[in-house]
């Protein structure tokens, strides 16, 4: 019994140190990298057209489905009765992933109704907090079933991304109606939608025989 309680304070101890070190790493990046500017050409989309006095219209409204899906897993991560949670460091993590989530709503919608230099930051900086979630993989070791649900996820985020290239000729080929990078947002809002059925679904995997017994 000392043993094993031995061996938890340690495996603890190492977590923290991980989150620990994550953190000042970040912390040392933010203050040392220089600030980056990108060509006009950046900031120019396919649809920027103006609707009920909105700059951007579709690039900016695109970005509510965030909101939602943040708030909602937000919720349902703290209050933990329909995801499968089985640690308090997991809760602490997907709680950042879903705060960031619904951060990208707003600093996304922000950068989009003036995209210049000045406030691209913003379209980026709420999916720090998102960072817990690859952090958790390699912290924690592998135990739950429903694993296939982060290669859909991560086939999702690489269509966005394809989306995202072809701006403007998935515009010119749906005939002016949403562009390409509208539908990365509405195809991104996808991953936390994926990864919150994920956590509905998902149990713990039986590695012991007498763990099946119980499990069954």
């Amino acid at each position: 019994m000392v043993w094993m309680a031995t061996q938890k304070l340690a495996i603890r101890g190492k977590r923290r140190r991980i989150w620990g070190g994550a953190f000042l790493c970040w912390v040392f990046l933010m203050l040392v990298t220089p600030k980056i500017s990108h060509s006009p050409k950046h900031h120019l989309y396919a649809d920027m057209r103006n609707f009920l006095g909105v700059p951007n219209t579709l690039n900016v409204i695109t970005n509510f489905p965030f909101l939602v899906v943040g708030v909602l897993g937000f919720v349902l991560c703290c209050q933990g009765g329909l995801f499968n949670i089985s640690l308090p460091g997991e809760v602490w993590g997907w709680a950042l992933f879903y705060a960031g989530i619904a951060g990208l709503a707003f600093g996304s919608a922000y950068y989009h109704l003036k995209p210049d230099d000045s406030r691209v930051t913003w379209d980026t900086l709420p999916l720090i907090p998102c960072i817990a979630i690859p952090g958790m993989c390699f912290v924690f070791p592998p135990k739950y079933t429903h694993s296939r649900y982060w290669l859909w996820a991560g086939g999702v985020y690489l269509l966005s991304k394809f989306e995202a290239v072809a701006d403007m000729k998935i515009y010119h080929a749906n005939h002016y109606i949403i562009s390409g990078h509208s539908l990365e947002h509405l195809c991104l809002v996808m991953v936390p939608v994926l990864l919150s059925i994920m956590l509905m679904h998902r149990n713990i995997k039986c590695q012991r025989i007498g763990a099946i017994k119980e499990c069954s």
